[in-house]
């Protein structure tokens, strides 16, 4: 199906899950940018009412600014291919494996040039850590909800009960000290280098989202070779679980060493101050250009295929 200015696009924010107040800001803001663009667009608050609602709205394509469950992890995705609606980004298995940290870990785990932190994976409280210092994640989720740094037996106890109380998989990290870094990759090719420099020394959800508490350089102030290296892996990991459109991977850089990657966001933050359009600024593209390149992207399966 060809996407063009005759076609309605739903934009589709808020949802059901711990991340929509993130998400409400990324769609209004693609919306906007759409508009200014000549499209016409439709702002969806998605809930259980979602088909009756892209019925009702003359949906023709969708462009997901969903974060979290229910949005980020394959459900969206396909419930669009069964309606028969193109939407932006990932499709349904790349979606549900890289939501999941412990799934995306293990599909990248013999991919040459991507380098991991030793992890356990929790299912129930107590228990030793098996490193300090960790890092403790719910299995799935995002905007660093749930994560904790833990450098004692008593932070870790405390750290796995807040993650079981979000997820019942929980992934504990080495932790790795170094610099944190991200990198897009748009339609497979790596853009340039975000180095993230939090004031509280952790890129939590108070350092991501209130401001002036993190400050950000565009091409990151790391070593070229470390830079490289990262891009490359990040490119490796996109086509290793099948990524389309724009995604985002996550990184932490040692002293000395190839950057550590964390973790793929197939629908990252859209804002024109968030990272990955912040990274594709760096290159030339305007953020209303690249909310136009991914919705003329947008696609789903024939129902013959």
């Amino acid at each position: 199906m060809t996407i063009g200015k005759d076609t309605r696009v739903g934009v589709l924010m808020g949802g059901l899950s711990t991340e929509r107040k993130v998400s409400l800001k990324s769609g209004h803001a693609v919306a906007q940018a759409l508009r200014e663009r000549g499209w016409d667009v439709v702002e969806v608050d998605v809930g259980r009412d979602l088909p009756a609602r892209l019925v009702a709205d003359g949906v023709g394509a969708a462009w997901i600014a969903l974060h979290g469950r229910f949005g980020e992890d394959g459900c969206v995705q396909g419930l669009l291919e069964v309606m028969g609606i193109p939407y932006t980004g990932c499709g349904v298995r790349a979606s549900a494996v890289a939501m999941d940290k412990i799934a995306t870990k293990r599909a990248v785990a013999d991919v040459a040039g991507v380098r991991m932190a030793r992890d356990l994976v929790v299912t129930e409280p107590g228990g030793a850590p098996p490193f300090l210092p960790c890092v403790v994640k719910p299995a799935v989720g995002g905007s660093t909800i749930g994560i904790a740094i833990a450098r004692t037996e008593g932070e870790y106890t405390a750290a796995i009960e807040g993650a079981l109380a979000l997820d019942p998989y929980v992934l504990v990290e080495e932790m790795i000290v170094g610099e944190e870094i991200t990198v897009a990759v748009l339609d497979g090719e790596a853009l340039p280098v975000v180095r993230i420099v939090p004031k509280s020394g952790f890129f939590d959800y108070e350092a991501k989202y209130t401001a002036g508490q993190t400050e950000y350089e565009v091409p990151g102030a790391i070593p070229d070779d470390q830079a490289r290296s990262a891009q490359r892996a990040a490119e490796a990991v996109y086509r290793a679980i099948g990524c389309r459109g724009l995604c985002r991977a996550d990184f932490m850089v040692p002293a000395s060493g190839d950057p550590v990657f964390l973790e793929i966001n197939t629908i990252p933050g859209m804002t024109a101050t968030s990272l990955s359009p912040m990274a594709a600024g760096a290159t030339g593209v305007s953020f209303g250009e690249l909310c136009e390149r991914l919705l003329v992207g947008a696609t789903c399966m024939r129902a013959d295929d």
